[in-house]
């Protein structure tokens, strides 16, 4: 608000996803799981085994409300893919999203609905391509396994990769695909594996170089970006040297391309430089001179591997994919939502109107005198 963003963009409440939406990509069995635990099952004994299977800890601890937090924020991505499909945007933000360490029936990292996954199933129901860019510090492992054996999603990930002692230990350099050439998904996987401390400029030549060719080649109809902020400088978990303007450079060297673009938030420990990035993010204009710290680490090294560019000269061409049919839904989801939306104002106003009771405009003024007494530059006109 302080930077006037609300005039600059279309704002929407999301809906929750429901069961059968998140159930496109997750387990049965492990929504209905999500559905029913609750906080004291931790420390059941009979449940530990069951708990122990959907990968429950530390990382990923159950509390209150838990499925309806996975719904809020699975179905956030959800309408953001959808008004991309129903061309209402170019590019469509979901920070509460981003949790790309989910797997099918696992939790993993702090995610529990890989809401990445459900949102790009939902842009190749009209794309026959889509791109997945991850800038989180931590390996987007989920969203490659999801789409490990398809050439319809190429997976790229810039990421910190050891392999004994960071989180999660995945995502090599020559982690490309299935090892069959024969599947679909060979060579459509591409990590980044870089070590501590690379900076800004080293990070931003990197990033271009690897993300044009890409693009040029595999001509994704639609891009899904994963802003983590835990790639930042002076993260609590990180352990890069990147200010925000290195970050800023990539979602708008992506954004460069003009193609329907799907970002999403992702990790971020450290809250003033995570609010920071999604301010840059959203309107780049007005938050230009927002900075977080310059400097946190001593550069000891940059790319991992030189030579991860190279795996982009596999790809010959875009695979071709027979077009699918769009599902009619997708036509009628915007007339859903925005009837959705008036309902909700309608029915907001009518409260507030309960409230307000049938009172005069006097009245009304004298409770505006009650709220705004002892307040102002001057004492307080009202006291």
């Amino acid at each position: 608000m302080a930077y006037g963003m609300h005039h600059a963009m279309d704002l929407y409440k999301t809906r929750e996803a429901t069961y059968e939406e998140m159930a496109e990509f997750h387990s049965r069995e492990y929504l209905d799981f999500l559905q029913t635990v609750i906080p004291a099952d931790m420390d059941n004994a009979e449940l530990n085994e069951r708990i122990a299977g959907f990968n429950f800890g530390d990382d990923c601890p159950v509390f209150d409300g838990l499925f309806n937090y996975c719904s809020h924020y699975a179905g956030g991505t959800l309408d953001a893919a959808r008004k991309l499909c129903n061309n209402q945007s170019e590019i469509a933000i979901n920070w509460s999203g981003g949790l790309h360490h989910a797997k099918k029936s696992e939790a993993s990292g702090f995610c529990y609905i890989n809401d990445i996954v459900l949102g790009i199933l939902q842009l190749l129901r009209l794309h026959p391509r889509v791109m997945y860019i991850d800038i989180d510090v931590h390996h987007g492992d989920g969203v490659e396994q999801a789409f490990w054996s398809t050439d319809r999603v190429l997976t790229v990930s810039f990421h910190k990769y050891d392999k004994d002692n960071f989180f999660p230990g995945t995502g090599g350099l020559d982690d490309t695909g299935p090892p069959n050439p024969l599947n679909p998904g060979a060579h459509h996987a591409l990590n980044v594996p870089l070590h501590d401390g690379i900076e800004d400029n080293e990070y931003v030549s990197l990033f271009q170089s690897i993300i044009g060719p890409c693009i040029r080649t595999y001509q994704p109809g639609a891009i899904v970006l994963q802003c983590g902020a835990d790639s930042l400088g002076c993260d609590r978990l990180g352990c890069f040297n990147l200010n925000i303007r290195a970050h800023g450079a990539c979602v708008a060297y992506t954004k460069s391309f003009g193609l329907p673009t799907l970002v999403v938030g992702g990790g971020g420990y450290t809250p003033r430089n995570v609010s920071r990035l999604w301010a840059l993010f959203a309107l780049p204009a007005t938050v230009r001179h927002a900075q977080a710290r310059e400097s946190q680490l001593e550069g000891v090294s940059g790319v991992g591997d030189a030579g991860g560019a190279g795996a982009v000269a596999v790809h010959q061409g875009a695979p071709s994919v027979q077009m699918r049919h769009i599902p009619p839904d997708i036509m009628g989801l915007r007339e859903d939502v925005e009837r959705e939306i008036e309902e909700e104002k309608a029915m907001m106003e009518a409260e507030q109107e309960d409230k307000d009771g049938a009172g005069s405009s006097g009245d009304k003024w004298s409770r505006r005198k009650d709220l705004e007494k002892g307040l102002g530059v001057r004492g307080e006109l009202y006291t």
